[in-house]
């Protein structure tokens, strides 16, 4: 052995140390966020810079979000009708499509969605200012770099996250109308009235509002601190960009799980 030590011993050694610089990593992020937070409000004051973000981030990914939406709630209408027919419950088809819109679907893919395109956006944009020495030209000017180009990002995500959740649950309803409805034939009037019975507005609507709020800061955060802690080179830009989407994805997996685990609990209190 090059340093004297067993292999069982360098190996813990070095998980040791991923463990510790992981641990540092998320450290920073969490100082970083309690500083952008509190040097928002440049974002506030001057909101058309946020506005402006909001278009970049929100404005921009409707597309995919109303045509993901659409087609998820037409597979659900299938998916559904075929499983409750043979229960002789397939009236109950909107029931089925709005909860699942509503309560995890709906927040959830559009969090993967919004992270895969404006999450690895933005990590890109600030990634390449940094590289481009934009940020540190602002630092030489006096301008704060994180009030000027990261808060406004980071509020334009989560404010943008939650309408395109809803608009995503929406379009998904109107999905699983146009399969249930003319194509499958399932009576109209049932399908929207115990559609309206069953979905409770604070347990059902607000807890999905919840889900993506939390969807919206988490991406967000990630995004903006990926960006800002990028090297400043195409290949630490590039990596960036990926551990964004990947980090993100399981951020939104991770955080629905609890979520969902503390909103039942509650629920059954």
């Amino acid at each position: 052995m090059a340093d004297g030590s067993p292999r069982p011993v360098r190996a813990l050694e070095r998980l040791g140390q991923t463990v510790t610089a992981k641990i540092l990593r998320l450290g920073f992020a969490a100082r970083f966020l309690f500083y952008l937070v509190l040097h928002s409000g440049v974002a506030f004051r001057r909101f058309g810079l946020t506005i402006r973000e909001i278009y970049f981030a929100g404005v921009l990914s409707l597309i995919i979000i109303l045509v993901s939406g659409l087609f998820v709630g037409m597979v659900l209408g299938l998916q559904g009708y075929e499983t409750l027919q043979r229960y002789g419950s397939s009236e109950a088809l909107g029931i089925l499509v709005a909860l699942s819109l509503v309560r995890e679907l709906g927040p959830v893919v559009a969090g993967l969605l919004f992270a895969s395109r404006a999450g690895s956006a933005i990590t890109a944009e600030i990634g390449l200012m940094k590289a481009t020495e934009q940020i540190a030209a602002m630092e030489m000017m006096a301008v704060d770099p994180i009030a000027r180009v990261v808060a406004p990002r980071f509020w334009a995500g989560v404010i943008s996250m939650p309408l395109l959740a809803a608009l995503f649950s929406a379009m998904g309803i109107f999905g699983g109308y146009l399969v249930a409805v003319p194509l499958i034939g399932v009576d109209e009037g049932a399908f929207w009235s115990q559609m309206q019975a069953s979905v409770d507005v604070r347990e059902d609507i607000l807890n999905g509002v919840i889900k993506s709020i939390v969807f919206g800061i988490a991406v967000s955060w990630i995004a903006v601190f990926e960006g800002y802690d990028a090297p400043p080179t195409a290949e630490g830009v590039s990596g960036a960009t990926t551990r964004t989407v990947v980090t993100s994805s399981l951020a939104i997996l991770a955080l629905d799980f609890v979520l969902t685990a503390l909103m039942f609990t509650g629920g059954n209190a």
